[in-house]
């Protein structure tokens, strides 16, 4: 091949590929002028802390009306039968003797197993009254949110089993 034959092949062949690597470096694309570019909705963290405050809420707002059908479907699946068990009984939550004049959610922080969020709970059983903090972890099931645990806080790094039951009234 003479030197002249090769010029031409190279610069032949640098013309057919100019557009594929200006493509690549984002020169020469579609027109994305008119569209408009997609954000995020929310952070993830701050996503994760609202979705969590929505759950703890809702639960909370369950308990003071006794709705028990409210009140479950906060919680994950694999919750469902311990609840169905105890929510009504003796301790649960739900349970006929207590009144939850008032419950707050106080904070809301990651923890290891989920988002934390602690909460104070007034609960009266007949004349006498007794706000106990709790703490529910939220998490994500899937690609919705519910409650997988509910227990009294512990001391710091300490993993509280879910159990699913109201505090009871210190006599």
């Amino acid at each position: 091949m003479r030197p002249t034959h090769r010029r031409l092949a190279a610069t032949a062949a640098g013309l057919v590929l100019l557009p594929v690597a200006l493509v690549g470096c984002g020169i020469g694309g579609g027109d994305t002028k008119d569209e408009p570019t997609p954000k995020p909705a929310r952070a993830p963290a701050e996503e994760a802390a609202a979705r969590s405050r929505e759950r703890v809420q809702a639960y909370l707002d369950a308990m003071t009306a006794k709705d028990v059908a409210a009140g479950r479907s906060q919680l994950c699946a694999l919750l469902h039968d311990g609840f169905d068990l105890g929510a009504t009984g003796p301790n649960g939550d739900f349970a006929d003797h207590f009144q939850v004049p008032e419950a707050a959610i106080t904070d809301i922080r990651s923890g290891p197993l989920g988002q934390e969020v602690s909460v104070s709970v007034s609960v009266t059983a007949g004349k006498r009254t007794v706000t106990r903090p709790l703490v529910f972890t939220v998490t994500r099931d899937g690609s919705d949110w519910c409650i997988a645990g509910e227990a009294p806080p512990g001391p710091p790094g300490a993993e509280a089993p879910p159990t699913g039951v109201a505090p009871t009234p210190a006599s």
